[in-house]
Order: C-alpha cells, then structure tokens, then sequence
C-alpha cells in the first residue's frame, strides 16, 4: 500500500537491557517505509532504568516520544497510551523485545491495502513449556466462546492498524486482555481484519511477565468487566 506515515507503539516494562537496541533497529525499518514516522515508547511503571533510558533517547531523536505510566498497569494501560498518542496514518503495535523482522513488517502491511486491521500469528511453536501452552489453549477457548472472535493468535506480539479503527473506541482494559477489547469493538463495527504469518524471534533480553499471577486475575478482571458492559 502507499504508506504516508506510520507510528511504532512500543509498550515495555523493565527492559534496560534491550530497549535501546529495539528502537535503533524500529527506526532503520521506519526508514525504508516513509520520511514520516515517529516511535512511541509506553513505560508501564518499569522499576529499573527503563524510563531514564527511553527519556535519553527520546531528547536525541524528536521522532521517539515517551509515555510514562505512573502506576503498572500489567501491559494493556500502556498499549492503550501508546495508541492514544498515536498520530499517524498507520500503528503498528510490536512488542519491546521486537519479535519480528523487517519483512514480517512489508508483508503484513501488504494485506492492509483490502483491510483495516493486519494480525500475525506464531507459523511454528518452539520453546513453550507445557504451562504456557495449557494456559493459551484455554484463554483462546473463553475467547472464543463469550466472544466469538476467530483470531489464531489473539495476544501476538505484531499487529498494525488504520489509526481511523480508534476513533471513538472507548478502551477500558489494562491488562493484556486489551488486544481482545480491541478486535471485538472493531468486529463490531464491521472493520476487517486479516491475519499473517510470522516466525516470532526469541527474546534475547529482558523478560516475560505475561504468566504471572497478577497479569491473569487482572485478565479475567478485565474479561468479565467488558462482558457485563453494553456492547459498543
């Protein structure tokens, strides 16, 4: 598609370690794409230096800006900033640790010429332990049957959106449920939705705080509050 601008939203929580790195390789793929682009890099309350470090990045490169969280919101609070303060033609959501590459990114965008959303999904499963793989089956089950959403990969780490798929989207979640709110507002309202391939890359640093005990009460917090909400 003739792509004019684009935003990268970048949500992230406690990762000193890669952070820089992340955005460096972001802003080579922004480049090949258009002269307009910015990189929105959304702090979920992160307790090491992450904040410090996305602020220094931020004050040499005009095009990164930076959302602070002053309260963790176990990812979905700041995915939802990072999208507000979205202000180009096209999101694309990744996550911190940039599980994708350069071509995941042309291909995907390819389908959004015939579509309002693109969402990858894993092409092969490695490295999953046996809890992660109960617990995805049986979220993806609930998914499916309080909401009807046929997505493969509904929490992916890559999606991209037309920025018009937010306009009057009211997002209340702040917990990684948010990605389902999302697609089922946009279902909805009859946006379409198609889905890509990808090989996610393992993360080389940081870590995973989606399996925490925390992040899943918070979930089903934010699963049955948007259920017992009128639809909208």
């Amino acid at each position: 598609m003739n792509l004019k601008s684009v935003s990268f939203v970048i949500p992230m929580y406690n990762e000193a370690g890669g952070i820089e790195s992340t955005v460096k390789s972001i802003a080579r793929m922004a480049e090949q794409l258009t002269e307009d682009y910015e990189i929105i890099l959304a702090d979920d309350a992160s307790s090491d230096d992450s904040a410090a470090i996305a602020d220094r990045i931020a004050a040499k490169d005009p095009r990164v800006k930076v959302e602070h969280l002053k309260v963790n919101t176990k990812f979905g609070g700041a995915l939802k900033a990072g999208l507000k303060r979205a202000a180009k033609d096209v999101v694309v959501y990744t996550d911190s640790d940039l599980p994708i590459t350069f071509h995941d990114v042309k291909g995907a965008l390819s389908l959004l010429e015939g579509a309002d959303i693109v969402t990858a999904y894993s092409r092969v499963r490695k490295g999953e332990t046996l809890k992660r793989v109960i617990m995805s089956k049986v979220y993806n089950f609930l998914i499916q049957f309080l909401f009807k959403a046929n997505i493969r990969d509904i929490n992916s780490g890559f999606k991209i959106y037309k920025r018009k798929v937010f306009t009057d989207m009211d997002i209340i979640s702040k917990s990684p449920f948010v990605d389902v709110e999302i697609f089922v507002r946009a279902i909805r309202k009859k946006f379409t939705i198609k889905q890509y391939p990808v090989i996610f890359k393992h993360r080389e640093a940081g870590a995973s705080y989606i399996s925490r005990p925390a992040v899943i009460l918070a979930t089903i917090r934010d699963m049955l509050k948007f259920k017992c909400q009128k639809s909208s």
